[in-house]
């Protein structure tokens, strides 16, 4: 007798520049693996942008952490070591030497709002991997349309077609409508995992935690 399988509908709402976001989705993939095939989901990747006014140079992650943060070059240097850990926990490999500069997301973010309207399943998925690898893995920046390129090549979107979205506007407006959706609806720091539109599990929590939540939220039909 086969076992009913309950598809969940989770939006994740992160931003590329995020490394907790980075946390929290290997976390949620590794408790996606655990449920399954009992539990599946439908993923999708919305919009957040930590620094919405950043300048195309963007800035010098130390800078920019202490004017918004006032933390000292030790604080982040432990805060640096501590994601490290726990993303090595989560399956995910920080360069050890962090992310160099902080930049504007707002291409990456159109970028995959546009994967996900290509309707092809799983390449949203593994070209918000791919941005996040490039990013916090090799610090490379995600305003850089040769980066965001190579990412969308490789989670096997068209190369071509991205080009063109990167030209225009296109997704401008999806993005900035989806931003202000969730921030009307009380979201205001990322990661913020959303479940069947009503369920908010908040933060780059390990898969223990996800597995439970999930698991509880499936049973409850």
């Amino acid at each position: 007798m086969n076992t009913p399988t309950t598809t969940l509908k989770i939006d994740f709402v992160s931003d590329v520049s995020c490394p907790w976001c980075a946390i929290g989705l290997a976390g949620l993939e590794r408790a996606l693996e655990r449920v399954a095939p009992a539990i599946t989901a439908e993923l999708h990747f919305q919009p957040f942008e930590l620094n919405p006014q950043m300048a195309p140079e963007g800035e010098d992650v130390g800078e920019h952490l202490t004017k918004k943060y006032g933390s000292t070059a030790a604080q982040q240097a432990q805060i640096r070591e501590t994601i490290r850990e726990l993303g090595a926990a989560a399956g995910f490999t920080f360069n050890p030497d962090g992310r160099g500069r902080i930049w504007n997301t707002f291409n990456a973010h159109r970028l995959l709002c546009w994967a996900e309207a290509e309707g092809v399943p799983g390449q949203q998925l593994a070209l918000k991997r791919a941005l996040m690898e490039a990013h916090h893995g090799r610090a490379e920046s995600p305003a850089d349309p040769e980066v965001l390129l190579a990412c969308v090549q490789h989670a096997g979107l068209d190369v071509d077609r991205a080009q063109q979205v990167l030209g225009g506007d296109e997704f401008a407006a999806d993005v900035r409508e989806r931003e202000q959706f969730f921030t009307r609806a009380g979201i205001s720091s990322v990661p913020a995992v959303i479940v069947n539109e009503r369920h908010l599990i908040s933060g780059g929590q390990p898969a223990e935690v996800f597995e439970q939540a999930l698991r509880q939220i499936a049973a409850q039909g």
